[in-house]
């Protein structure tokens, strides 16, 4: 039979999730009321009380040209960035689910880019893709005006969609290669012994089953562009050039404390908060249907 613990008292358990309790409510209910509160009212720079304003932050907000240029250049990044580490993760993992030659090695080695801090990553990627050294120097030789992304917003945008994708690939490479690893190997073998090959049994057996890895990357990697950007965007481009790459949660930064307008920064985060819901109901009420769970 199934043993259960269970609580002589109902108070050890309440007791047992008070911590938790306190933790969610001072790390994500507290700072959301906050934003929510400040958002409303004109707070004063340098302290000094705050003005009841209601929406009017809002409409300031959304009637900005530059705000709506941030919500299309967030949404360009976390599309081409998400698919492109899901895509190149998904590749890595089933190379090395196929026990290739080196594929013990390739399996920890792939691992370590997710464990690399942003604003190192975007160091080392702001070197790596400079344009006056390293790689692109020699692009740029042979092809004079090719790559400068502190001029060219497009250039910009594409340096932090590489960074963040090489950072996310390792960690898609785990899920990928465990969803892999969990196929029963007889399916792969009978699949093999019918006489198809390693693309077709890719597509209809493995694939299909990997599924519900797929959707589950799919949300975290679309939420994390939201708001992992900020340290690879800070250290690489500083949202520019032209605001290129200035994404909402850059924007959020810069306008609130540089600009020290921090109502309008508390407006941009409950608007960039209500955007990842939006997303993300709509990958669960879509997107979900094409999962196939085992």
């Amino acid at each position: 039979m199934e043993k259960r613990v269970t609580f002589s008292k109902w108070t050890v358990g309440i007791l047992f999730a008070v911590p938790q309790l306190l933790l969610i409510f001072t790390f994500f209910y507290w700072p959301a009321g906050q934003a929510v509160y400040w958002s409303l009212t004109l707070q004063q720079p340098w302290g000094g009380g705050n003005i009841w304003v209601g929406l009017d932050n809002f409409k300031s907000i959304l009637s900005s040209a530059d705000y709506w240029n941030s919500i299309t250049a967030s949404l360009v990044f976390a599309g081409i960035s998400t698919g492109l580490a899901m895509f190149i993760a998904l590749v890595l993992a089933a190379l090395t689910d196929r026990q290739l030659a080196g594929s013990r090695f390739y399996r920890v080695v792939l691992i370590w880019p997710y464990g690399i801090a942003a604003p190192a990553l975007a160091l080392a990627f702001r070197f790596i893709l400079a344009p006056e050294a390293g790689f692109m120097a020699v692009v740029n030789r042979m092809w004079p005006g090719f790559w400068d992304p502190g001029l060219d917003g497009v250039d910009a945008m594409a340096s932090i969609i590489a960074a963040f994708s090489w950072k996310y690939v390792g960690y898609n490479f785990i899920f990928f290669l465990a969803a892999f690893q969990a196929i029963p190997r007889s399916l792969i073998e009978a699949a093999a012994m019918d006489g198809s090959g390693v693309v077709r049994r890719f597509f209809d057996i493995q694939f299909p089953l990997i599924t519900p890895t797929i959707f589950f990357l799919l949300v975290i990697n679309i939420t994390e562009s939201f708001q992992d950007s900020f340290g690879i965007v800070d250290i690489m481009t500083s949202g520019g050039p032209a605001n290129a790459t200035n994404l909402m949660v850059y924007k959020i930064y810069s306008d609130g404390f540089k600009g020290l307008d921090y109502s309008g920064a508390a407006a941009q985060s409950i608007i960039l908060m209500l955007l990842i819901i939006v997303l993300t109901i709509f990958q669960f009420r879509f997107i979900e249907r094409r999962v196939h769970y085992r």
